[in-house]
């Protein structure tokens, strides 16, 4: 077995007795590692200590049920391991920035610390080859742009953290805030029905600690309108990893998912990531949405 899959092993029944006494003992046991080289191991591959994900894991489910005024919140912190209401408030607030209570009031946008697939970082696809990941199928491929795409949005700024991507940030959701505020501009600007939508970070004018974040919506060559953000993806080569959602919870978690085997797989090539980040999102009739990142890259130099 390799060490990668004894983790991943424990992440598994970690995820299945989330509202139950977990003991890291077991856990290692069950990686077959002792406690000190378990935990060494499992911070390493997951980027949170074994105790910190536990508690993240338990704050990513209990807002399914904080959404339900019917549960009480003293209900739900016995629920999940957390053994008191004022221990639960503590957590939530250390994570999320809010109370429960908040949360509740006004339920917003939170970035969780999703359930890892470790083996994103050790399995090489070939060019549309699928591989899937926990029912999320991925397919990596080169793309040549031979025309560019132009969209017309907003921008707006996220806390931004070195090597953090979604799926490993916890905090309110600033970049679902600035999707929710193109929403409610888009039917101000004359986009292509049938169009594309993009999400695009990059540093732009970002201050200190943050990154920029344009969402857009794709318009013939020469729209452009007062108060709006045109932005435009160039001509060049890029890497594409594609999959498909039912459901935004799943989008982002796939998005993550996406994001981090992207990076494997470019390094496995030689490749960098060059500059900045498009997130492309194509209209279905159906509730299933298509996503897309369009990587630009360059050869990796030695």
């Amino acid at each position: 077995m390799h060490a990668w899959e004894a983790i991943q092993k424990t992440l598994n029944h970690i995820e299945e007795h989330l509202g139950e006494d977990i003991h890291i003992e077991e856990l290692a046991e069950t990686a077959v590692l002792s406690l000190f080289y378990y935990q060494r191991l499992f911070t390493r591959l997951v980027k949170a200590s074994v105790r910190d994900y536990i508690k993240l894991r338990r704050l990513a489910k209990s807002l399914t049920m904080l959404r339900d005024k019917e549960n009480r919140i003293i209900d739900i912190a016995m629920e999940f391991g957390f053994g008191s209401h004022v221990t639960f408030t503590r957590a939530f607030k250390e994570t999320y920035g809010i109370t429960p209570s908040q949360y509740r009031d006004k339920p917003i946008g939170l970035q969780n610390f999703d359930k890892p697939d470790l083996s994103l970082g050790y399995i090489v696809v070939d060019e549309g080859v699928p591989l899937i990941s926990d029912g999320l199928v991925l397919e990596m491929n080169r793309k040549l742009l031979e025309e560019p795409i132009n969209f017309l949005g907003v921008t707006g700024y996220y806390p931004f953290k070195y090597g953090k991507m979604f799926g490993e940030r916890t905090g309110v959701d600033t970049v679902r805030e600035i999707w929710d505020r193109f929403f409610r501009v888009l039917p101000n600007i004359s986009h292509i029905s049938e169009g594309r939508r993009v999400g695009i970070s990059y540093h732009g004018d970002a201050p200190d600690g943050y990154s920029s974040y344009f969402v857009g919506a794709e318009v013939k060559k020469d729209e452009k309108k007062p108060g709006f953000t045109n932005w435009q993806l160039p001509i060049r080569e890029y890497v594409v990893c594609g999959f498909e959602s039912e459901n935004h919870e799943q989008m982002i978690i796939g998005l993550g998912k996406a994001m981090k085997y992207t990076r494997f797989w470019l390094k496995k090539h030689n490749l960098i990531a060059d500059g900045f980040f498009p997130e492309m999102y194509y209209k279905s009739s159906s509730d299933i949405t298509y996503v897309e990142l369009w990587i630009p890259f360059r050869i990796r130099e030695k």
